[in-house]
């Protein structure tokens, strides 16, 4: 029924808690595909010694030349024969429970083909919920553009339907390793499916320094060509403010890039009003940023 799907790059030092995880599953009705996106540690004789072990779930191991997450995640998508996806980042780790609540999650919403993911929430541990969800509510079903007028703000743990995922995979662009998850589920989002979300935690994660989630500011100048793509297919379609800010955040490195306003503002595909109130929003946003931080610098 499920598929539990790992991109990983030099990661052997910290998946094995990813693996144990899995080992402690209540329900073991799932695969995990790792996709090695070109490792250069140990990561494939670790694989092997868990093919090993009688863990209960098969294990698919596939290696690639380095190319970036999206890539890997592009790869491994035809390797699956299950209905439902769970991407698990090598550095996470899941709760005890998750894919028993995530098949008891899915079975409330199979038949309904316009739900096209569940979700969970992501926790730094089990009673540390990452970002936000309405108190009072069992759930909620809406799509990714509408997160933020739902109070769903922070990283969930989404299980998407497998065809869905094929439909929209992440766009390639030559010499570029990276681009973000809302390239993906903006679009699907946008072709009007929606997520059933879920208060409960099931998904642990740190944020490592080394880690995509930390650097992914650093690395817009460098992968400007996703980074636009992402805007242009999803974050300008988001609600207000978030709209807003994303465009005012674009506007930002493509100064930095050396292109004018009017560059910029082609490149997304908005209004030059809109691409201003974006760049006045974004001032707003770091002055205050700068206020924060000069206030914790003096506490």
């Amino acid at each position: 029924m499920i598929t539990i799907m790992t991109p990983i790059f030099n990661r052997a030092y910290i998946i094995s808690n990813l693996y144990y995880s899995l080992l402690n599953q209540t329900i073991k009705n799932f695969e995990w595909i790792i996709i090695d996106d070109g490792s250069t540690d140990n990561l494939l004789g670790l694989v092997n010694e868990w093919k090993k072990e009688s863990n209960g779930f098969e294990i698919c191991y596939i290696h690639k030349n380095n190319g970036g997450k999206h890539r890997a995640w592009n790869l491994g998508l035809n390797y699956i024969n299950n209905e439902w996806t769970f991407i698990v980042d090598s550095d996470d780790y899941l709760t005890d429970d998750a894919i028993e609540k995530v098949i008891q999650w899915i079975n409330q919403v199979d038949n309904r083909k316009e739900i096209g993911g569940v979700s969970g929430c992501r926790g730094k541990n089990v009673c540390e919920r990452i970002g936000s969800f309405p108190k009072g509510k069992q759930y909620i079903d809406a799509s990714n553009l509408d997160r933020y007028k739902f109070h769903l703000q922070g990283d969930k743990a989404e299980i998407y339907r497998t065809d869905v995922l094929r439909r929209f995979p992440f766009p390639e662009f030559e010499g570029e390793k990276f681009i973000a998850e809302n390239a993906v589920f903006g679009r699907i989002a946008r072709a009007g499916y929606k997520v059933r979300w879920f208060p409960d935690i099931i998904y642990i994660c740190d944020y490592l320094d080394d880690g995509l989630t930390k650097n992914v500011a650093l690395k817009m100048e460098e992968f400007f060509h996703g980074y636009t793509y992402m805007i242009k297919e999803s974050d300008k379609y988001c609600n207000f403010p978030v709209n807003y800010i994303s465009i005012g955040r674009f506007s930002d490195v493509a100064q930095k890039k050396g292109l004018s306003k009017k560059e910029g503002r082609n490149l997304i595909e908005v209004n030059a009003l809109e691409y201003e109130i974006g760049r006045m929003i974004n001032s707003v946003l770091k002055i205050r940023n700068n206020v924060r931080n000069i206030r914790k610098k003096r506490s």
